[in-house]
């Protein structure tokens, strides 16, 4: 059988614009992003999360750049709600979600949402939405000031609603999008210092991924002591599972790229090495696992299946991942996998009955949604389709832009 062609870009292009047509109906009656079912609906019996609020901003705010009908009024309306509802006014920041009557859901400020306010405010900025520069200073100065520690190079992961006391909990999750965030913040607002810090908080996997055989530890305590049994006990948590979680690792081996390329001769050393670490080991661990072709959620500390559900996001970011390392090393090995795991979604993935891409597949690929139900946001599908068309520097947003601008007359 021969390899699987990789899609071109105009096939990128149209499946980019499909994903994007299917959020059209985000906007949520009280502000901010409403959770999507399966057939792009919103589902209002579900609160206004922060973080799917801000990836649809991001996402509609690159479609608004890439010249897509109707994305720069869906990202606006959804960045209102970011300016309005989800905000804390009261005590800055942003609450995690609201309810139906623009009620907080709990009240606890976390390192993982207000990191994808700074995305979004990042991509709008660039994008020109209104309010969004406004947006984006205050977002960046939040972060600096609450989750950003200076001394350390680390980030603090939850505080409660008034500031008063950090939650004890270290993780990796927020870091990760930390560093995206950061990358975004630096392009958007032309300050080279978020960049720095982007690079300085990657060299906490630079040094654990060679510990660890290239298994990232995702749960620590306060001074960063590793804890490698949180939630053994359900092990399937959305954002806290127990064990290696297969598609951060691919994620991770994405954005140390995205680092490198950014700082040029400035950046930290081991951020390729490490990158090719994650990436190979995330592959022998997780693809094609337990005979059934995509990746398993979780394994073990010794590389085991422990979760083996397929999430769309993992291969979203597999193909990403793939496209960077190929983009950097121009090794071969790259290219196989990322036209066999465009090849994959292609089959398994993509929904073309009822739109975007299924969230969640049973270990025999059939749709399933026992951790993600319905097709929440757009950002990781929509992600795979632009990052193999743009360089690894600057990031997503400021890409795309140049990427719009007229050729100069030859």
């Amino acid at each position: 059988m021969s390899a699987p062609a990789p899609p071109d870009d105009a096939w990128l292009d149209a499946e980019c614009r499909r994903l994007l047509d299917f959020g059209r109906r985000v906007a949520h009656p009280v502000g901010g992003a409403a959770w999507l079912d399966d057939d792009g609906a919103p589902d209002l019996s579900r609160p206004v999360h922060t973080w799917i609020t801000a990836r649809m901003v991001h996402v509609h705010a690159l479609g608004a750049l890439l010249g897509v009908d109707g994305c720069a009024s869906i990202a606006t309306a959804t960045l209102d709600g970011l300016r309005t509802t989800l905000r804390d006014a009261e005590h800055d920041g942003w609450f995690g979600a609201v309810d139906a009557d623009g009620q907080p859901v709990g009240t606890g400020k976390s390192c993982y949402d207000h990191a994808f306010v700074v995305l979004a405010a990042s991509t709008a900025t660039v994008a020109g939405l209104p309010g969004a520069e406004d947006l984006l200073a205050e977002a960046t100065a939040v972060f600096e000031q609450r989750f950003w520690d200076e001394d350390l190079a680390r980030v603090v992961d939850e505080w409660d609603r008034p500031w008063s006391e950090p939650v004890p909990y270290r993780g990796l999750n927020s870091t990760m999008h930390s560093v995206e965030a950061m990358l975004a913040a630096g392009d958007a607002t032309g300050d080279t210092t978020w960049h720095r810090r982007a690079a300085r908080l990657a060299g906490l996997v630079v040094d654990l991924a060679p510990a660890y055989d290239g298994r990232l530890p995702e749960h620590f305590g306060p001074d960063w002591s590793v804890d490698l049994d949180l939630n053994r006990d359900r092990p399937d948590d959305p954002f806290k599972p127990y064990g290696a979680t297969v598609g951060h690792g691919l994620e991770w081996s994405r954005l140390l790229l995205h680092v490198e390329s950014t700082l040029g001769d400035e950046a930290p050393p081991g951020l390729l090495d490490t990158s090719r670490l994650l990436f190979d080991r995330a592959v022998a661990d997780g693809w094609h696992a337990d005979g059934a072709p995509g990746f398993v959620y979780t394994t073990d500390w010794d590389g085991r299946p422990v979760v083996r559900q397929r999430m769309h996001w993992v291969t979203a970011e597999g193909i990403a991942a793939a496209g960077a390392l190929h983009r950097r090393t121009g090794e071969e090995t790259h290219a196989r996998r990322y036209a066999e795991w465009w090849a994959y979604a292609a089959e398994h993935l993509l929904d073309r009955e009822r739109g975007s891409w299924h969230h969640e597949l049973d270990p025999a690929n059939h749709p399933h949604a026992s951790v993600w139900p319905g097709k929440p946001d757009l950002y990781h599908a929509v992600q795979a389709t632009l990052l193999p068309r743009l360089p690894l520097a600057p990031g997503l947003a400021r890409a795309v832009a140049l990427s719009q601008r007229p050729s100069a007359p030859a």
